[in-house]
């Protein structure tokens, strides 16, 4: 064998190894991808063609009971963004810069509702439509950038209503964890306050999902036939008891002043009528991103717009907390309808060494209680709270619905403070304080504290004999299916006291608005009597707190309005002609009121 042969001989063999061994790899690395990463691959390859997308029902529609629209829909557009489309840092800068935010904000924004590398994230709902106009006509430039139409809440602007509307707002991720997460997703629109928390799970419906095409530029072609989605199911639509037309008169008896709330209930069924937080919020700013500006004018607002003041404001009551004292007196054989205290009153009471005065300082002499409610004689109260005892006074308070939430369908209730031995005990130290808390508490001040919605509850039950029903805003909830159910309506508990006591505090608040020396005597609705008793709260902030809670016609009632106008001064001078005027449109509208006003208002 020559050299040169031999040479060739081992070039060719080397060749065939070479090229073996290159086939050979090549062979095992496709039977590695055929067999190993088949699923992921081929996952892969679909989710680069086909995207499933979450279909969002239409949100219920909520209207008052005479089915006029509060909360509405109105169209909006939502961007998302694809994170594995987003493939370069300038992409995500001019995305940022649309969107007038910081490329950090907005990698956060994707971070939270971020499901898949292919899946779109939402960043940005109700997006202008100006910034949808830029992202369509430069579409180019913005790889991975989706925006769809969307819809966003509405809420009627002059009705006062944010106390009891709520609002709603992106999920956290505190309630993904608390929630349903077969309900609740990242990027959820879930109800934050009132009725839009209390019954999302009515309004919101159920979710769908649709599949869709894609380019391989991110270009939606359509969606895809060969696949069926869910169809979605819409949220139900609500009819709540409330009537826009007293709604706003409520909104409008407070005139100029600042602060305060208004409840107005229905005594036969707990069907809130009105219910008025002031100041308020216009619950439209909370449906989107609040500027930071907004955001921080409202949180600076000595005046606390947050505060929801009906259902979480805490007051003394003042002297309209006196009919839990009497009817207390009443039931206990302590006094009886002539019965009268030694000590008359001459604008001031004698206990121990402090002297305690009278509202009056001129004085009521001597009274019975229907006199001493009428005239609200502090004189009077002092003497039957002590006599009362500290015990009874806490035990009549709790049955009369003090102290504790009465139930109604919207969060974030306070139960205020019905104070006892245990309370004194544990807030100042045992055997630290005297029963002088007692005389206090009589005349609704010292450490006890209610709510708007409270005092408006107990009103109820006078009004109704005694029968209290629980305060409930859900009329009734009509389905997506059409069909319409009732709701609301539950009793709720009887307050401590016989028709006996019933039929003298019944005498005595007539006699407040229509008594010779009624407190509210300023107060009369022609055509119409009108019970109620007025409150001065004393306020260690600033100017006392005017109370009124009334209700008529006095002997078949069918509406009570509580009214507390912070810082206005005597009960009589601004919240009884509030109630007076909410009160008055109602039984004008329902023809309550007999000819003497019609004529009146005639002439």
């Amino acid at each position: 064998m020559t050299p040169g042969r031999t040479s060739k001989q081992q070039r060719f063999i080397i060749g065939v190894i070479v090229i073996s061994l290159l086939l050979s790899l090549l062979a095992a690395r496709m039977f590695y991808l055929q067999t190993f990463r088949h699923n992921e691959l081929y996952t892969q390859s679909e989710n680069n063609r086909i995207r499933i997308q979450s279909v969002v029902p239409k949100r219920g529609v909520v209207m008052d009971r005479e089915r006029r629209v509060i909360i509405d829909n109105r169209a909006s557009y939502t961007l998302e963004l694809v994170p594995s489309e987003i493939n370069n840092t300038q992409t995500a800068n001019l995305i940022a810069d649309v969107l007038e935010i910081s490329e950090g904000e907005l990698n956060r924004r994707i971070r939270k509702n971020i499901t898949g590398r292919f899946q779109p994230a939402l960043v940005k709902r109700d997006l202008a439509f100006e910034k949808v106009a830029i992202l369509e006509e430069q579409n180019e430039i913005f790889p991975g950038a989706v925006y769809r139409k969307d819809q966003a809440r509405k809420y009627t602007t002059d009705l006062g209503s944010e106390c009891f509307t709520g609002y709603v707002g992106e999920i956290s991720s505190e309630e993904i964890e608390r929630l349903d997460r077969s309900i609740y997703r990242a990027g959820t629109v879930i109800g934050k306050a009132g009725i839009e928390k209390y019954y999302d799970r009515e309004l919101r419906g159920i979710e769908g999902t649709e599949y869709l095409e894609i380019a391989a530029s991110g270009q939606i072609l359509g969606v895809l036939e060969s696949q069926s989605g869910v169809p979605e199911e819409p949220g139900s639509d609500l009819i709540l008891t409330i009537d826009i037309d007293i709604q706003k008169v409520a909104v409008e008896s407070f005139g100029e002043f600042c602060c305060g709330a208004a409840v107005v209930i229905d005594p036969r069924n707990g069907e809130v009528l009105a219910m008025v937080s002031k100041p308020s919020n216009d619950a439209n700013i909370f449906s989107s991103v609040i500027p930071s500006d907004v955001w921080n004018s409202i949180v600076s607002d000595s005046n606390n717009p947050l505060l929801n003041r009906p259902l979480a404001g805490l007051y003394p009551p003042g002297s309209i907390y006196k009919l839990v004292i009497a009817g207390a007196g009443l039931e206990l054989g302590l006094i009886d309808k002539i019965s009268v205290f030694p000590s008359s009153c001459n604008g001031w009471y004698q206990f121990g060494i402090r002297p305690f005065g009278c509202w009056n300082k001129s004085g009521h002499a001597k009274t019975n209680i229907v006199q001493a409610i009428e005239q609200s004689c502090d004189v009077y109260f002092y003497q039957l709270g002590y006599q009362l005892g500290l015990e009874e006074y806490f035990r009549f308070s709790q049955a009369c619905g003090f102290g504790k939430k009465t139930g109604i369908d919207l969060p974030i209730e306070a139960a205020g403070n019905t104070p006892n031995k245990e309370w004194y005990d544990n807030r100042i130290g045992k055997d630290q304080w005297t029963l002088a808390v007692l005389l206090n508490l009589a005349i609704g001040q010292g450490e006890i504290l209610a709510t708007p919605l409270q005092l408006a509850q107990f009103y109820c039950g006078i009004a109704n004999n005694g029968r209290v029903y629980k305060p409930h805003m859900l009329k009734s909830e009509i389905g997506p299916d059409g069909r319409e159910t009732s709701r609301g309506g539950e009793f709720s508990f009887y307050l401590p006291f016989s028709q006996n006591t019933l039929d003298i505090l019944n005498e005595a608040i007539v006699g407040v608005v229509h008594g010779e020396k009624g407190t509210a005597r300023g107060s009369k609705i022609k055509g119409t009597t009108m019970a109620g008793k007025t409150g001065t709260a004393q306020n260690p902030h600033g100017e006392n707190h005017s109370w009124f809670v009334g209700f008529a016609p006095a002997d078949n009632p069918a509406i009570v309005a509580c009214v507390i106008i912070e810082n206005a001064g005597h009960g009589s001078d601004h919240a009884a002609p509030a109630v007076k005027k909410i009160i008055q449109t109602y039984l004008e509208k329902h023809n309550l009121l007999t000819d003497d006003y019609k004529l009146t208002k005639a002439n």
